[in-house]
């Protein structure tokens, strides 16, 4: 166990460990702190360099990115609340039901919890949700604490992705969205390079065999993974899926949300042929999630071109 994980048994230590880790030399040291956490990361994952002044994979020019485009719209989509004011552009109904929203983790109690199955989250950062299928069945008090430990941290000085750092926390509760079979839809994540589609990214079968294939925007298999280096599985593993219903509404709405940026995942679901949306992603994996075969970190980053 990490030693953020043992120190997020007591609030308060886990609190002064963030500030002394993360804010406080981000604070002081600006960009300088920025860069010198991307360069420490990089080469833990990487085993190398990396090369900020003339990137050339596309986990370099993402990087890259988080240091020299930082926009105030981006502050919006990175917010998991707030993003839903941008979605309602294309239409009312692909929003998920929003249950409940709060300011305070106080406020996660019984009383204020949906009847049936829904999604706790917490509006800014990556990985910050907790699945509830009965209420009854719940320890509130750990549930409360996760969500203390959430608010407590701007996932900005952690991650160096600027996008984050303005958001306003809040906890929001979802419905949990479920197929007639009763599981969590495929997520289907589509990747744009300078306005192009490069390739749809599904993660797949969350809750039983979790694993991710990977299509061209015409729906031909692409042998490669681009996952943490801990969730290399090979690039063959996991059977084929059928391309989903609302595949060409996606990829509509996803061309017209890459118009304003050189890359970006914009995420979505089907669920029995109707269209949800999911989430708008700057920086894939933090830029640290590794290629198999790693050839195509340079052959996307090809693509990507930097002004």
């Amino acid at each position: 166990m990490g030693i953020r994980k043992v120190l997020e048994h007591n609030f308060y230590i886990y609190k002064i460990y963030c500030i002394l880790r993360y804010e406080l030399p981000a604070r002081l040291l600006g960009e300088k702190y920025d860069i010198a956490e991307i360069k420490r990361k990089y080469k833990k994952v990487f085993g190398k360099e990396i090369n900020l002044n003339n990137p050339q994979t596309l986990n370099e020019k993402l990087h890259w990115l988080m240091l020299n485009d930082r926009e105030d719209f981006q502050t919006i989509v990175a917010d998991k609340y707030r993003a839903r004011e941008y979605w309602r552009q294309f239409g009312e109904d692909g929003l998920i039901p929003l249950l409940y929203m709060t300011y305070n983790w106080r406020d996660i109690k019984p009383e204020n919890m949906p009847e049936g199955p829904c999604i706790v989250k917490f509006n800014s950062g990556s990985g910050s949700y907790e699945i509830i299928r009965d209420k009854n069945v719940v320890n509130y008090k750990k549930l409360r604490n996760k969500c203390r430990i959430w608010m407590a941290l701007n996932f900005y000085y952690r991650s160096q992705e600027w996008q984050y750092k303005n958001i306003k926390h809040c906890i929001i509760i979802e419905k949990l969205l479920l197929d007639k079979n009763g599981h969590i839809p495929n997520d289907y994540k589509l990747h744009y390079i300078n306005g192009e589609l490069q390739f749809i990214y599904c993660s797949i079968d969350r809750e039983g065999e979790n694993y991710r294939s990977i299509y061209s925007p015409d729906w031909k298999r692409i042998n490669m993974e681009w996952v943490a280096p801990k969730d290399h599985k090979g690039e063959s593993y996991g059977k084929d899926i059928l391309p989903p219903p609302t595949l060409e509404r996606m990829k509509e709405i996803g061309s017209e949300i890459a118009k304003n940026y050189k890359y970006v995942r914009v995420d979505f679901y089907d669920v029995d042929g109707k269209l949800y949306y999911g989430e708008i992603t700057l920086h894939h994996g933090g830029g640290l999630d590794t290629f198999e075969p790693e050839k195509w970190d340079l052959e996307y980053g090809k693509k990507l071109k930097l002004s």
